[in-house]
């Protein structure tokens, strides 16, 4: 059995998974709601992952006991690009700035202007934008300086679970690519990136490829886990990695679009693919010897929890989708533009903002549920349209997270790709692949891609039935965005 553990922006998630790729057991703990003291901030204690990730392991752990199975290794995956400050003694110096925290643009102008935004392109895939975990280093020297001076090392999300466990400073290549200081060509940090920003080499963790055994559970660990001393812990992957491993987007033509907090088109390339406009980003994959490229919508998921959470909040995600099941698809004309916190692709705008547009007297609760649906599946479109124009191929399309669970989402994504869409017998997203890179660290399998092949089985193919409505509505949604930038910005 192999044990994968997603550190997510809302909880920590452990599953245990045999080598027939079934989950065996599964528990999920909540995390502290993200802190946002300003519009555009968001911070996460990580001891609070550490103390989720105890109480999810612990449980799965004693479920494994009773019936008698045994863990052999651990794969982490987790949330990406969150920057976690540690003192030379391995003290959090302060709350993690997170993945959808947007105040450092001004950071990203200066290490444009400094580096060249070609240049930037050249050295890491990527160009610099507020998501990524070195813009949030350069906020903390500006406006900090007390405490960037006290920083020895520094870590992303699940990599600080992974110390925890292990007491080793390592990060996977996949994971790395999204801090801005990996030269994602060449599978290494950049040392013309991190001295151009002022940021120490010493600073930055061991890296390893996602099945590569990178340490093992201190004898500390497992007195507060249960899991065993000794016992190997392998790099695993950001969760977009991980998450493409337990759909087996491992060769190119095969794509995947996700739906958690935010939402992303992946893409699987044998060789880096940049973008010279930096729309989408290009990072390393899981997988050693292979890359891939993702197109991301902040505010996916996170849109539909944050209108139930508003405006319906004595109403499940359940009863929601059937209210919007009843209502024509397009809505009857409402649109929804899912920009909570800011864009990534294709806009790269941390000021852009969510709107519904289109509001008529006619229009009821169902309606805006299913817009919200439909404008979440439209952002996601934005990333197929790039595909498209550089030349990506897309053969398959498999669904994950929730946006996989729901049937309506399901169909709603099929009819806006225009494409069908495959759901898979296990969606258990990017704990279930941390655990296949575990079993592969182990050789339980000889190559990730050989433990997907043993794993991995789809479910369902769902056809596009309204692809024409979707496509008429889609010019309609991509002219939302400039209008709105003029009015937000004005």
């Amino acid at each position: 059995m192999f044990l994968g553990v997603d550190v997510g922006t809302g909880g920590t998630r452990a599953v245990v998974v045999d080598r027939g790729g079934r989950v065996v057991f599964s528990a999920s703990t909540e995390h502290a709601p993200i802190h946002s003291e300003q519009i555009g901030w968001a911070e996460q204690d990580p001891d609070d992952w550490w103390r989720a990730a105890k109480s999810s392991i612990n449980s799965v752990l004693k479920d494994s006991i009773t019936a008698g199975y045994a863990i052999e290794s651990v794969g982490l995956t987790g949330q990406m690009h969150g920057c976690v400050m540690l003192d030379a003694d391995g003290n959090v110096l302060r709350p993690a700035l997170i993945w959808c925290d947007q105040r450092t643009q001004p950071e990203c102008d200066w290490l444009t202007a400094t580096i060249g935004y070609d240049r930037l392109i050249e050295l890491t895939c990527n160009p610099a934008l507020p998501n990524f975990t070195l813009t949030k280093l350069l906020w903390v020297r500006k406006h900090q300086p007390e405490i960037f001076a006290k920083i020895a090392h520094v870590l992303c999300p699940k990599d600080y679970v992974r110390l925890c466990l292990t007491g080793e400073y390592a990060i996977d290549m996949q994971e790395a690519s999204g801090t801005l200081l990996l030269d994602v060509t060449n599978r290494r940090w950049s040392k013309d990136v991190a001295d151009a920003a002022g940021i120490p080499m010493s600073w930055l963790p061991r890296l390893f490829e996602g099945p590569e055994i990178c340490g093992r559970i201190t004898d500390s660990a497992a007195a507060v886990t249960g899991l065993a001393a000794g016992m190997p812990v392998v790099a695993g992957a950001g969760d977009q990695g991980a998450g493409a491993v337990g759909m087996g987007i491992l060769a190119p033509g095969s794509v995947s679009a996700t739906i958690g907090t935010s939402g992303v088109v992946f893409a699987t390339t044998s060789s880096p693919t940049k973008d010279a406009k930096g729309r989408l980003h290009t990072f390393c994959h899981a997988a050693p010897g292979i890359w891939h490229v993702m197109g991301v919508t902040n505010g996916a998921g996170l849109s539909f929890r944050y209108f139930r959470d508003t405006f319906a909040p004595h109403l499940s995600y359940d009863q929601l989708t059937a209210l919007a099941a009843s209502v024509p698809a397009a809505s009857d004309g409402m649109l929804w533009t899912p920009y909570l916190f800011g864009e990534r692709t294709p806009h790269l705008d941390p000021n852009a903002r969510a709107a519904f547009v289109g509001i008529t007297a006619s229009h009821r609760l169902g309606h805006f549920v299913r817009a919200v649906l439909e404008g979440v599946a439209f952002s996601l479109k934005d990333t197929f349209t790039l595909f498209e124009e550089l030349h990506i191929p897309v053969e398959t399309i498999r669904l994950g997270g929730g946006g996989a669970r729901s049937p309506l989402w399901r169909q709603i994504q099929a009819d806006v790709y225009n494409h069908a869409v495959e759901r898979l017998e296990a969606e258990e997203g990017g704990a279930f692949g941390a655990a296949l890179l575990a079993g592969t660290g182990v050789n339980a399998w000889p190559s990730v891609q050989a433990a997907c092949a043993a794993t991995i089985r789809p479910a369902e193919t769902i056809e596009p039935i309204a692809g024409e409505a979707m496509r008429q509505a889609y010019p309609h949604y991509r002219r939302v965005y400039p209008a709105l930038r003029d009015v937000t910005t004005a």
